[in-house]
């Protein structure tokens, strides 16, 4: 199974910096996002911010804003705003650009091909679901249970990643 290596944050916003290695132990839901995205704002970021809300010990919830158009407006400042305006209270690290201005460096290292996408780890590390897109809010529940439902080390004989999207 894949491991995703460590992200490349410029800042992290309602977080102290976190590394995916730091996270280890727990269930963490990933979800890449631009703030102009229509299916961002009206699906997906709520959703996450339910999950978010649970506040369940072994679940961690990390919104990575991911910019690959519209750079000019996508600042830092601006997400911040956005952040507080749509009372999202989950981690946030802003994607490191990179010089071409297109694809920034974690998106195209973890080779995602657009916004919104979920990916799930497992209690080791390990990349267990990619989706493209907004998922039913039943059907991300279930796979984030079926994950906390694992005993630690089960991911070595478990289900691979599925893809969705």
């Amino acid at each position: 199974m894949t491991t995703l290596p460590e992200p490349d944050i410029t800042e992290w916003i309602n977080s102290p910096p976190l590394t995916l290695a730091g996270l280890r132990g727990k269930v963490v839901a990933l979800h890449t996002f631009q703030m102009l995205c229509p299916g961002c704002v009206n699906r997906s970021l709520p959703q996450m911010q339910q999950v978010h809300s649970m506040r369940m010990p072994d679940l961690a919830v990390i919104g990575i804003h991911t910019v690959f158009e519209h750079h000019e407006v996508m600042t830092p400042a601006a997400l911040k705003v956005f952040l507080s305006e749509y009372r999202l209270t989950f981690p946030v690290g802003i994607d490191r650009p990179r010089e071409d201005g297109f694809m920034p460096v974690t998106m195209r290292e973890w080779g995602l091909q657009g916004t919104p996408t979920t990916l799930l780890l497992d209690r080791e590390g390990r990349l267990r679901h990619h989706a493209l897109g907004a998922e039913a809010d039943l059907v991300l529940g279930l796979r984030i249970g079926a994950l906390l439902g694992e005993a630690p080390n089960a991911a070595a004989t478990g289900p691979s990643c599925t893809t969705h999207g």
